[in-house]
């Protein structure tokens, strides 16, 4: 049974988590009490809190899974996170600091000292506290790296000698590696003296006496065939392999589309380095959709959601600033046809349709280019061709709604010129919408950055101004 399982509570996480929240307000509610009271009732009061509510909490806390406490801990304020973190088991610490969040991670760490800190980690493999690492004291890293073995300093080195978004940075160097030239049945009696297999375990690596790769021994094929088989014969001597400098998108990509559980790193030279497994590329899916995310809203990082409000205020400036000069933009091109406005008061009303409308169409568009980015299915041989796909669709919808909304408009204001104005508006900005839906990622990229950088934020802005200038130039061309 795996340590998931075993933790595996009883309850949703859900109401463990309501259940949290309760036991920390009644303690709160004694702390307050023992304040209006005085120092006659400290000693008993304080008994009950140890002896009732942060026991039944600290119990509540064990029974739960690493990953399920880091749930819960982000999603408390700060000085109730604090509690329940002293109150977490030492031995998970090290675990569930590597499951929360970065941000909820920084409060966490501030809140230890030197030894709680190496206590969290010294139990952790290699590629676990190269993760952690960069987040931690440089006195802390150095006492840990000195009490590693010469074999685990080099693999933590290695690890940390690679970017974040690279296959080095988070490969595995737990693995079980076997010879070519001996029988299925001395693998098997290998494998019955190990306490345990490393998780993710569906393959074994073949390398020589030099460590070069060789082939790998799916487990499958070890089971069924005879014993008294060479691992060479079964074998599979043309794996999927990655380099460690390979971009970890890429190899995620790799992973979901031969339904790979693990995979080896072999350097040019063939020497195995380490190896991938599934969980691992989960979580950099995760990662990764959680940071485009955030950067089509313009947010710089990960935010913890009870920071304080000067690094929120950090986190949402730059973005906010940049969609205020563009609103100020979009103000002053409705500014350039005030007359017109005064004169045909229904362009008030029908403008924002058309900006509205032409913003969706644009976040549709791009959406579709930044994922076709991430899968890595644009190039520029097909980028001209996905162009006109787009401004076609965008031609096609904007006669038809545009149409719509036209009628609309034309039984509102009993004008079939306004009608035509406002289905020629629209079609004219959804284009506008499918062009710049195209460019802007594309651009983001030449420059060098995520193309879903802002993305939202931009093409809101290019729909808006557009729209407003393309719906009350052509009225006051044709209608005033």
């Amino acid at each position: 049974m795996s340590e998931v399982e075993e933790r595996k509570p009883q309850e949703p996480l859900h109401e463990r988590f309501v259940q949290v929240l309760e036991l920390l307000q009644r303690h709160r509610l004694i702390e307050e009490s023992v304040a209006r009271q005085g120092s006659d009732h400290q000693d008993r009061v304080d008994a009950l809190v140890q002896q009732q509510h942060l026991a039944e909490l600290q119990q509540t806390l064990a029974e739960l899974h690493p990953a399920d406490i880091a749930y819960i801990l982000e999603a408390l304020p700060l000085d109730d996170r604090l509690t329940v973190w002293q109150l977490v088991r030492v031995e998970n610490d090290g675990e569930i600091l590597l499951e929360v969040s970065d941000a909820v991670r920084e409060t966490l760490i501030a809140d230890m000292d030197e030894h709680e800190m190496i206590a969290a980690a010294k139990d952790l493999d290699a590629d676990e506290l190269a993760d952690l690492a960069p987040e931690l004291p440089r006195d802390v890293v150095q006492g840990l790296m000195e009490s590693l073995d010469d074999q685990q300093r080099e693999q933590v080195r290695s690890a940390l000698s690679y970017k974040d978004d690279q296959v080095g940075a988070i490969m595995d160097f737990e693995m079980v590696t076997i010879r070519e030239d001996v029988t299925l049945e001395v693998v098997l009696r290998y494998l019955r003296r190990l306490k345990e297999l490393p998780d993710q375990t569906d393959k074994l690596f073949v390398v020589d006496v030099a460590g070069l790769l060789k082939g790998v021994l799916p487990i499958k094929r070890l089971l069924v065939n005879d014993p008294d088989c060479m691992v060479h014969e079964v074998m599979a001597t043309d794996p999927v392999t990655f380099s460690p400098d390979e971009d970890g998108s890429y190899a995620a990509q790799a992973f979901e589309r031969y339904d790979l559980v693990s995979a080896p790193v072999v350097e040019k030279s063939g020497r195995l380095l380490g190896r991938l497994t599934v969980d691992e590329m989960v979580d950099l899916i995760r990662e990764e959709s959680e940071s485009e995310a955030l950067n089509r809203a313009g947010l710089r990082e990960e935010e913890d959601i009870f920071a304080s409000v000067w690094k929120s205020l950090q986190n949402r400036w730059a973005w906010l600033a940049i969609n205020l000069i563009t609103a100020f933009v979009a103000s002053r091109v409705i500014g350039l046809f005030e007359h017109s406005i005064e004169k045909l008061v229904a362009l008030a009303a029908l403008m924002p349709i058309v900006a509205g409308i032409g913003g969706n169409s644009g976040n549709q568009t791009i959406t579709m280019i930044v994922r076709a980015m991430a899968l890595d299915q644009l190039s520029t041989g097909n980028s001209s061709r996905l162009l006109r796909k787009e401004l076609g669709v965008a031609f096609i919808n904007g006669v038809i709604w545009g149409g719509v909304i036209g009628l609309v408009a034309w039984l509102l204001y009993d004008s079939w010129s306004l009608g035509l104005v406002m289905t020629a508006a629209m079609t004219l900005n959804l284009l506008l919408a499918a062009l710049m839906g195209v460019l802007i990622p594309m651009t983001m990229v030449r420059l060098g950055r995520d193309p879903a950088l802002g993305s939202s934020v931009l093409i809101t802005a290019m729909t808006d101004s557009g729209g407003f200038f393309i719906f009350l130039g052509l009225a006051t061309i044709f209608l005033l």
